[in-house]
């Protein structure tokens, strides 16, 4: 990629909810002109771009890029004229295959907060080699799903590495406490899941498969995280996590994608702590059968919490590490403010900076954040975004 082009980043879906947050956070930490990134608001209306420029209080010389996914040949020239582009616009499977295929085609690196681990494995197949050969480099789960649980997992195995001379064959995510609300996008996304599986019954084995990411690789049988239990390690019940059929999918594709540095056994899971004796286990059951994003309450795409209720989120995931040997570690992910958006809408801007500022050394591909920008994410988003990621033992 030239880097003549005229924007570093692109935010197309600069008018939604989660867009929205994105651009405000690049206007209020970098600005525009002078020495700061260039980049731009896109979306499908030019009133409306200047409606959201002025409400977030950006600079009325902010660029303001018009493109539609409906509309192929905009997608493609917002893709010629930036290094990356950073779309929110989501479900994935509704509105971004022609963002994929125009940045792919362009050699333009991407980023999303894609969850819709159907959809990815189609891209996957799709792209790889043409991503390759173009020099783009797509990557998915840049928000929430997944940077803390991908780079949490590898910000743990290079200590491990480095204190054992090994990796953890085995690594625990325990989601330790989080005061936040799930996006809208992502009660859609599952909505239009279930409808592509009600079309395509193949998709099953992909979704149920913690290798559904790993064409032609699969690893050894891993634990079960859809029943409440009892963890010994930490003396505490443990419930489903919402969020791990596509967490655990983007870290054993980092694995894979880095030739194994977790080796070809590893075996991982996430799962969220309630407490310990007879309340752990009644308020582990009460989880296992809850549906967040279910019911009539459920977060609708364009909704989001009130910007008190992000900044009094937060989230504290803990991971714990054993090697073949018996040896073992734990690390501490913590986020500043509520996961679906507030600390979402830092990261994927922190990924998109990287791509564009930060010389990965790799080359064009499907990637994962653990896999292509790894410690150079991480130095970002503890510099910038709220994260920590602290060894505990």
């Amino acid at each position: 990629m030239s880097d003549a082009r005229e924007f570093d980043v692109i935010i197309y879906g600069a008018t939604g909810y989660t867009g929205r947050l994105v651009a405000e956070y690049m206007a209020n930490e970098y600005g525009v002109g002078g020495d700061a990134p260039k980049w731009a608001m896109a979306g499908r209306s030019i009133d409306k771009l200047e409606e959201v420029r002025d409400l977030i209080g950006a600079p009325k010389e902010t660029p303001l890029v018009v493109a539609d996914s409906d509309d192929a040949a905009s997608i493609d020239m917002m893709a010629s004229r930036a290094k990356v582009i950073c779309t929110t616009v989501g479900p994935y499977q509704l509105y971004g295959d022609e963002v994929v295929a125009a940045c792919v085609k362009n050699g333009t690196h991407y980023v999303d907060l894609c969850g819709e681990p159907g959809w990815m494995r189609a891209k996957i197949d799709e792209h790889q080699a043409a991503a390759e050969k173009s020099g783009a480099q797509i990557c998915f789960s840049c928000g929430f799903d997944s940077i803390p649980f991908d780079l949490g997992v590898l910000m743990l195995q290079k200590d491990m590495k480095k204190r054992y001379g090994k990796p953890a064959s085995r690594v625990k995510c325990r989601v330790r406490a989080m005061q936040g609300t799930f996006s809208g996008g992502t009660a859609a996304s599952l909505k239009e899941t279930m409808k592509a599986i009600a079309k395509n019954p193949s998709l099953v084995k992909i979704l149920a498969s913690s290798f559904g990411l790993t064409p032609g690789f699969e690893g050894p049988d891993q634990p079960n995280m859809l029943i409440p239990k009892h963890d010994s390690t930490i003396d505490s019940w443990v419930a489903p996590f919402i969020m791990a059929p596509i967490n655990t999918k983007n870290v054993h594709r980092t694995n894979f994608l880095a030739d194994f540095p977790y080796g070809e056994d590893f075996r991982y899971d996430e799962m969220v702590v309630t407490s310990a004796g007879d309340l752990g286990k009644q308020a582990a059951e009460m989880m296992a059968k809850a549906n967040p994003l279910g019911g009539d309450d459920a977060p609708k795409p364009g909704e989001g919490p009130t910007k008190e209720e992000r900044e009094n989120g937060f989230y504290d995931v803990l991971f714990l590490g054993k090697t073949d040997d018996g040896e073992t570690g734990s690390l501490c992910v913590k986020g500043d403010k509520d996961p679906g958006y507030g600390s979402t809408s830092k990261m994927i801007a922190e990924a998109a900076l990287c791509l564009a500022q930060d010389k990965i050394k790799h080359g064009g591909g499907v990637w994962t954040p653990g896999a292509l920008m790894g410690k150079k994410l991480v130095k970002r988003l503890e510099a910038k975004a709220g994260l920590s990621f602290t060894v505990e033992s």
